[in-house]
């Protein structure tokens, strides 16, 4: 069985001066990457197909650094737009995420919907495979809340946080051919 591997981001350095897409890995979120890069699970992968955001490419890149494999940026895979809002404290943060994933049909505080992020991180998957060998295993670098979204979707549950990441850094799989999700979310450490 050939699977697909979505990595969320590991930890950030929060700089409320940037936007929240320029945002970097923080050092434990570097560190966390970098003691699991050589796990068999990662250089399976030769092809790692990462959102723009500069958290997920710093991700993508250092896992790279040791598989050799290649790495395709995808824009469009970038996580919920929060751009009306901009830079929230956490607790706020927080509680407009809980509100985006209960109310998907609706934009929260002027976010992108739910249900509009999750057709197009679908989308994206949908357009990465049309170019993808189904035999050979693939890695997606991204983000907590879309790619909580997609694993909704293929899951076949409808769209509630209770599915989301149990932390940033976390990882779940698919079929490479029924997109039937192998496992749900769990640290990057534990698989």
């Amino acid at each position: 069985m050939t699977v697909i591997y979505y990595l969320s981001h590991p930890e950030v350095t929060i700089d409320p001066a940037i936007p929240v897409p320029g945002w970097g890995l923080s050092a434990t979120g570097r560190a966390r990457v970098l003691a699991v890069r050589d796990a068999a699970w990662l250089r399976a992968c030769r092809r790692i197909v990462t959102s723009a955001e500069r958290k997920a490419v710093e991700t993508a890149e250092l896992v790279a650094e040791t598989s050799a494999a290649e790495i395709v940026v995808r824009p469009a895979m970038h996580e919920n737009d929060r751009s009306a809002t901009g830079f929230l404290v956490p607790a706020e943060f927080e509680q407009v995420a809980s509100e985006f994933f209960a109310r998907p049909e609706e934009s929260v505080r002027g976010w992108e919907r739910a249900s509009d992020a999750q057709a197009r991180i679908a989308g994206e998957l949908e357009a990465v495979l049309a170019g993808h060998d189904p035999t050979l295993p693939l890695l997606l670098v991204g983000h907590g809340g879309v790619g909580t979204l997609l694993y909704c979707r293929h899951a076949g549950l409808a769209i509630d946080r209770r599915h989301d990441q149990p932390r940033s850094g976390s990882v779940f799989a698919l079929d490479a051919r029924s997109l039937a999700p192998l496992f749900t979310w769990r640290p990057m450490e534990e698989v």
